[in-house]
């Protein structure tokens, strides 16, 4: 594979990763909720549903989801629906991934934690658009494309996973002070907001 498209693509990988949105969140919301470790469990999560769209996009199946507007507008509106899901729960208190007033959300078992991180990506039309409409960018159609496709999912993954762990060891960080009562409530409005915010943006995303 070209040197210099893969280090572009590593770059743009890194960038959008390290960009605040609903993967950066969740992991946060975990790191604070039950700590960086756990945290881990999400990170891997969200790294198999981005496994999941290389493959999709590999076989040419993800656009012809980006192709049909109902299949896309499916994937948008259910991520949308998630996302305020997560939000609404976290501003009134109720049981979820990012409310830290809730003590038994320190109980989430690692599996549950995966799924709600692979959830969350799946469901994420952003991250089906990078893989459909900007990935095939660095491909060179001549040359091997499913080892070309081997690389990028290694420049994409392991990049991510050490940004993510980033994100959850300096979540870990304020885990303490951000779910003692008189600041777990404050914690819980914020997250919630900005999940919310998150949602209103992806619900804006156009084909």
């Amino acid at each position: 594979m070209d040197f210099h498209n893969f280090f572009l693509f590593v770059l743009t990988e890194f960038a959008l990763s390290a960009s605040p949105g609903p993967a950066v969140m969740l992991v946060v919301a975990y790191g604070i909720t039950v700590g960086w470790k756990k945290a881990i469990f999400a990170i891997l999560g969200i790294l198999t549903a981005n496994a999941i769209y290389f493959t999709i996009s590999a076989t040419g199946l993800g656009a012809l989801i980006v192709a049909s507007h109902t299949l896309f507008s499916a994937v948008k509106w259910l991520g949308v629906a998630y996302l305020a899901y997560l939000g609404l729960s976290a501003i009134f208190g109720r049981p979820s991934p990012i409310t830290a007033s809730r003590l038994d959300s320190r109980n989430s078992s690692g599996w549950k934690i995966w799924f709600s991180g692979l959830t969350l990506q799946l469901a994420n039309p952003k991250a089906l658009i990078f893989f459909i409409a900007i990935l095939p960018q660095f491909l060179n159609p001549a040359a091997n494309v499913p080892l070309q496709m081997i690389w990028l999912a290694a420049g994409s993954i392991i990049p991510e996973f050490f940004i993510l762990v980033g994100y959850a060891a300096l979540a870990g960080k304020m885990q303490t002070i951000a779910t003692r009562p008189s600041f777990a409530r404050l914690t819980d409005r914020v997250a919630g907001s900005l999940m919310l915010a998150v949602a209103m943006i992806v619900a804006a995303i156009q084909q």
